[in-house]
């Protein structure tokens, strides 16, 4: 009889932590005034809204972005550092009902096809909520080809040169 109350009483209480985490929501959308066509270099922002579901409150949220790259034989997740992303935000506690919105700026270092999702925690669930994805593709940056450069550069001051020597002979 003992083992089973504590059999029950088991799954009870894992059955309200593994419930916190289905009570939270997130929604990912990309800002509307990210460029339609980005390339490297450029800066896009990804809006989260977090919301708890349920009817107590969520103590202890985590939230954080990851990005990974999808192009073939490149497929790895991107070091958040390096493209001046925010790494997590937190909130103390989420009553029910309230939500958490929040902004994750990203700055394209690399050309490529990518994936963004935020996933969040908190401290007493033991399930993970994720966003649904938001893809995107950033384009090369055009880059200054010293074929068309080099002419220019040693041209315009011969072209300089000789219109001194020119005048000088002149007078």
């Amino acid at each position: 009889m003992k083992l089973a109350s504590f059999a029950l009483a088991t799954l009870i209480a894992l059955g309200a932590t593994a419930a916190s985490a289905a009570t939270l929501s997130v929604d990912l959308a990309p800002d509307t005034k990210n460029p339609t066509s980005p390339q490297m270099g450029d800066n896009l922002v990804f809006r989260t809204v977090i919301r708890n579901n349920g009817s107590t409150a969520v103590d202890g949220l985590i939230a954080w972005i990851s990005v990974v790259q999808l192009d073939k034989g490149k497929e790895q997740p991107i070091d958040l550092e390096d493209w001046s992303a925010h790494k997590a935000v937190t909130a103390a506690s989420l009553a029910p009902g309230q939500t958490l919105a929040t902004e994750w700026p990203l700055r394209l270092i690399q050309a490529g096809n990518y994936r963004v999702v935020v996933s969040a925690v908190s401290r007493d669930s033991t399930g993970l909520v994720a966003s649904s994805f938001a893809d995107f593709t950033a384009r090369q940056k055009p880059v200054v080809e010293s074929q068309r450069v080099l002419p220019v550069a040693l041209g315009v001051p011969i072209l300089l040169a000789g219109a001194m020597l020119w005048r000088r002979r002149r007078t």
